[in-house]
């Protein structure tokens, strides 16, 4: 709507001051006691710096303590560098902000500067397509900077607010499709900067006034929030003219929910008509009735009802609307004592309990069985009579020989132990120890008898060596035995086995067999089924030797 620049100037002074001077009693009310509100964000335009800060604690005083949850000023729009944000007053507003998280700072962004100069529709239409060709891009970079680096980058932007009029040089007429593209350019423009969460506030004038407002909507993708500008003033001489008329109330209703957006309220109050109080009554129940995100009263004459002390009608609706209901005094109920009627105590009369005596009863002796412990006969072993032969003839024994695992590379070598001559044993190997054949016993030579069977030699088992191949050992050739004693024999060389190879049990020797002509007599001796089960069948043998120098020899 059409006003004088008395937002940034220090304008009706007079009329503030003495507005504060009268409410001074009325600040002063309790803050206890509050009421639930619906829950829509409420706030009034009260000035454009820290006064306007200031006096949102006062206005809540005056309200009955309501939460005041909505802060609103504006950005000079004379030069750039007020629409870049480099006013001091940013900061109170912020620091007002940050001390809730459940608070709104809303501000109004001009689009131009030189805003409210009067610019011709020429001049303006120019102005739109230099901005729809990005040349005022930095301008709006560095406002959204500089809301960020001030810690409110939540904030609701109001961008080119009443575009649909004829006062700001941001309108629309001049040029609808340019200006639509210009506005598209500075929400991308600032959406750029990091860590901004701005929501962008589309907010015509209520009714037609210049323009459609419809026909400057810059898309869905550009908007967050459809607001609207209402005062009490024509178009519409009622309220209910206000609702239905084109591109009023009703309009804006439908159109935000046909585009899925919230709707707001940034500046309604008061104007032509003075002081309306049906007015007040019927836009709060509008309000109340579809639900904005927010609403902003302008609060200085002659719209306001708290600062401007010529609408006191209005102010006294405004108040009991808005105050929040305080419930009454709680009559507390009378508390009746109940008589405590005594209970009579009737003594119990004690029986006393006879004595039973207990019956002993004895308990008796069982004998216990003794049982016997059953003698096992040790069994008597015969010793048996073993009859001295005559001229015993000494036996030689062949002597068993292991011989030692030499491995040979894929190539099996037998080995044929030497008779009565030991083979030495090979030295011991790191890789796995070889067994401890003990030397035998070299015994007086004698004549070998043809009766004594020659073991036959045994083949050595193959051993597969990995790697290289080791030299051959010489098979051992049999010599015949002499009284002197061994020739030392030379050890083949040990090979290292790399893994262990299972030890093959050595050949049991053969049981000798009686020499020819001799006689053996073998009994057996039984020592029970029980003791035979420990020891074995045991037999006791008796060798008679009929040799040739016995006397008995029959050829």
């Amino acid at each position: 709507m059409p006003r004088p620049r008395r937002r940034l100037v220090s304008t009706c002074i007079g009329s503030v001051t003495a507005g504060l001077l009268a409410t001074g009693a009325a600040l002063a009310a309790p803050e206890e006691n509050r009421a639930e509100d619906s829950g829509i964000a409420m706030g009034a335009y009260l000035d454009y710096g820290p006064n306007g800060v200031a006096r949102i604690r006062q206005l809540s005083r005056w309200l009955g303590g309501k939460d005041i949850r909505v802060g609103h000023t504006y950005l000079p729009g004379d030069q750039w560098a007020g629409i870049e944000g480099r006013v001091s007053f940013l900061e109170d507003w912020a620091r007002w902000r940050r001390a809730d998280d459940d608070r709104m700072f809303v501000l109004n962004v001009p689009m131009q500067a030189r805003n409210e100069e009067r610019v011709s529709d020429q001049q303006v239409g120019r102005l739109i397509r230099a901005g729809a060709q990005g040349l005022y891009d930095e301008h709006f970079r560095r406002l959204a900077e500089r809301l960020v680096s001030l810690g409110v980058p939540d904030t609701v932007i109001v961008l080119g607010w009443e575009m649909n009029g004829v006062t700001y040089t941001h309108r629309c007429r001049p040029d609808p499709a340019n200006w639509k593209v210009y506005w598209r350019r500075i929400v991308d423009v600032m959406r750029t900067v990091p860590g901004q969460k701005f929501k962008f506030d589309f907010a015509p004038n209520r009714g037609t006034d210049a323009i459609g407002w419809t026909k400057c909507y810059p898309g869905d993708d550009h908007v967050d929030i459809i607001g609207m500008d209402s005062y009490d003033q024509d178009p519409g001489q009622t309220f209910d003219d206000q609702i239905s008329q084109p591109y009023g109330l009703q309009k804006h209703v439908d159109f935000a929910r046909a585009h899925r957006k919230a709707i707001s309220y940034p500046e309604w109050g008061l104007f032509r008509r003075g002081d309306n109080p049906e007015y007040v009554r019927r836009m709060l129940g509008w309000i109340e009735q579809n639900k904005p995100l927010y609403h902003t009263i302008t609060d200085y004459c002659p719209h306001g009802v708290w600062q401007c002390k010529q609408n006191p009608q209005s102010s006294k609706v405004f108040r009991s609307a808005l105050t929040p209901a305080v419930p009454g005094p709680v009559t507390p109920t009378p508390v009746v004592p109940t008589p405590v009627v005594p209970t009579p105590v009737v003594p119990t009369p004690v029986v006393p309990t006879p004595v039973v005596p207990t019956p002993q009863v004895p308990t008796p002796e069982v004998p216990t069985p003794q049982v016997p412990t059953p003698q096992v006969p040790t069994p008597a072993v015969p010793t048996p009579q073993v009859p001295t032969p005559a001229v015993p003839t000494p036996q030689v024994p062949t002597p068993q020989v292991p011989t030692p695992q030499v491995p040979t590379p894929q190539v099996p070598t037998p080995v044929v132990p030497t008779p009565q001559v030991p083979t030495p044993l090979p030295e011991p190997s790191t890789a796995e120890p070889s067994p401890v054949v003990p030397s035998p016993e070299v015994p007086t030579p004698v004549d070998p008898s043809p009766s004594l069977l020659e073991p036959e030699p045994e083949p050595s088992p193959e051993v597969p060596e990995p790697g290289t191949p080791s030299p051959e050992v010489p098979k051992p050739s049999p010599a015949a035995p002499s009284p002197v004693g061994p020739a030392p024999v030379t050890p083949g060389p040990a090979v290292p086995k790399p893994e262990p190879t299972p030890t093959r049990p050595l050949p049991q020797p053969q049981p000798q067999q009686p020499p020819l002509n001799s006689m053996q007599w073998c009994v057996p001796i039984n020592f029970g089924e029980w003791l035979s089960k420990l020891v074995g069948k045991q037999s006791v043998c008796v060798k008679i030797d009929l040799g040739e120098g016995s006397g008995f020899w029959p050829f």
